[in-house]
């Protein structure tokens, strides 16, 4: 299908959504690729990954970029050549870019139990304000999840730990908007994390303060 959602977020900054129904052929019919991301693609045992990469470059192309004005450096973090910061995430049937003059992080994630099971490895002071027998338990929690996702796209620095080291303050669904911080050695920062749910599926992006 076409674009799936755009959010203008502000004058510098643009968040675009894609939901995955085309088939490989129809996605790689309408892209072009670089020889490096070719080769990538080649590379991938998914057909559903392949579709989410590709989908990415349909995104591209909607503001104007093709997959030629993408690099990525040393720790395999995405910049565009115009020198605007840009943030790639898919999961299942959903891929999403975010680009800026700002810096930025972009997760989406799938709602679903399993969150559940594993989220005492990337919460911590979180348990203070989460409730497990709420009804909003599995959608705060992937909020949180989201959240440390995006900061660490932003810092993408070896070691930093999601359960030690980026800490998501309390806050309500209904405000779309949370505040977090990250203590990794001698740097300290605060982030702005603004979020949304998209069918079965929340949406998190993140900027530095």
């Amino acid at each position: 299908m076409p674009l799936f959602k755009t959010i203008h977020f502000s004058t510098d900054t643009q968040i675009l959504v894609w939901k995955i129904t085309e088939s490989f052929e129809e996605l790689h019919n309408q892209v072009q690729l670089n020889d490096k991301n070719a080769i990538r693609l080649q590379g991938m045992k998914s057909q559903l990954h392949q579709r989410a990469f590709l989908s990415v470059r349909k995104l591209f192309q909607e503001l104007g970029y093709s997959d030629f004005d993408l690099y990525y450096d040393e720790l395999g973090k995405p910049h565009l050549q115009d020198g605007k910061h840009i943030s790639i995430t898919h999961s299942h049937e959903f891929s999403a870019i975010i680009v800026s003059s700002k810096t930025v992080g972009i997760d989406i994630e799938l709602q679903r139990d399993k969150i559940i099971r594993i989220a005492d490895k990337f919460c911590d002071s979180e348990f203070q304000f989460l409730d497990p027998q709420s009804d909003e338990y599995i959608r705060k929690v992937t909020v949180i999840w989201g959240a440390k996702e995006a900061i660490f796209k932003i810092r993408n620095e070896k070691g930093i730990s999601f359960k030690e080291h980026i800490k998501v303050q309390s806050f309500d669904l209904e405000n779309k908007k949370v505040n977090t911080e990250l203590h990794f050695n001698s740097y300290v920062k605060d982030f702005d994390i603004y979020f949304e749910e998209i069918e079965d599926f929340t949406l998190v992006y993140a900027f530095e303060k």
